[in-house]
């Protein structure tokens, strides 16, 4: 499937992991549990006559609990009668979201994650002009990776700096490449402003980076994105081997249980795609 990958934000992607999307339940008994139903409806659904097909609640009992929604300020109406988000409910979201801790949402997906392919994990931001790790977690190897939480790299040697690279607009990324610069890190580092865009563009179709040896010699890796709730790349999750011990097609056959594990992850985080994979990458309203 092919997508125009610096177009719109909100990803319309393709199947290389699905994440099912809850089909409309039957209606509940419970008065929270229908308040509840329709609240989330309205959230994805503005028009009155939709949220009555997506809850399969009757027409009278939509209208009444929309209306106490309203009230409790929970949604608000437009001009046209549209349902919003209202007031009280982007309240308790930013306190919420303001909590977030990345680390403890990811855990338990992570432990699987590394179960799966015996390697070191991690989980980095975009920081300035580089990548910060904020989690890893190691196999049960003999050896461990010299990374560290809260050490920085630079984005253009990184798979985690490359994939949240990848998802901004091509001026973005000139910017960001003029800014930071393209130091030769390794012998393996790309440093000719051409070729960082052609890898980019690479990542963008695969929906994964690769880092061979050019942050560190000898380590590679292959990471992916994590998307927050507007569906913005905010992290990136990668798994980290030895050259010598993993080859190439090895590293490329971890892409699997790695876009499971993100899309997993960035569900927790917010995500509502209904899907997640390559196309995502680069899209931008």
């Amino acid at each position: 499937m092919t997508a125009d990958l610096a177009g719109e934000r909100m990803p319309s992607a393709p199947a290389a992991v699905r994440v099912a999307t809850p089909a409309a339940p039957a209606a509940p008994a419970g008065a929270a549990e229908r308040t509840l139903i329709v609240l989330e409806a309205a959230l994805e659904h503005p028009r009155f006559s939709d949220v009555v097909a997506a809850t399969g609640l009757p027409k009278a009992t939509v209208h009444r609990l929309l209306a106490t929604l309203v009230t409790q300020r929970f949604l608000a109406t437009d001009p046209a009668g549209s349902y919003l988000p209202g007031p009280a409910i982007l309240a308790i979201a930013g306190r919420a979201l303001a909590g977030v801790d990345i680390s403890a949402i990811a855990q338990p997906f992570v432990d699987d994650l590394v179960a799966t392919v015996d390697c070191t994990v991690h989980i980095g931001y975009l920081a300035g002009d580089s990548i910060v790790y904020v989690m890893r977690s190691d196999s049960r190897k003999p050896y461990t990776m010299p990374s560290r939480v809260g050490h920085a790299a630079p984005l253009h040697t990184t798979g985690i700096g490359k994939v949240i690279l990848a998802s901004y607009p091509d001026d973005t990324v000139d910017r960001i490449i003029a800014s930071a610069g393209l130091a030769r890190i390794t012998d393996a580092s790309i440093t000719d402003p051409d070729a960082f865009r052609r890898e980019i563009a690479g990542v963008r179709s695969r929906g994964t980076a690769r880092d061979r040896g050019e942050n560190v010699p000898g380590i590679a890796c292959i990471a992916a994105p994590l998307f927050d709730h507007t569906g913005t790349v905010r992290y990136g999750l990668s798994v980290s081997t030895l050259s010598i011990e993993h080859s190439d097609e090895q590293i490329e056959a971890m892409s699997g249980p790695l876009l499971k594990a993100a899309a997993a992850i960035s569900q927790a985080l917010g995500y509502q795609g209904s899907a997640f994979a390559t196309t995502t990458l680069g899209n931008h309203s």
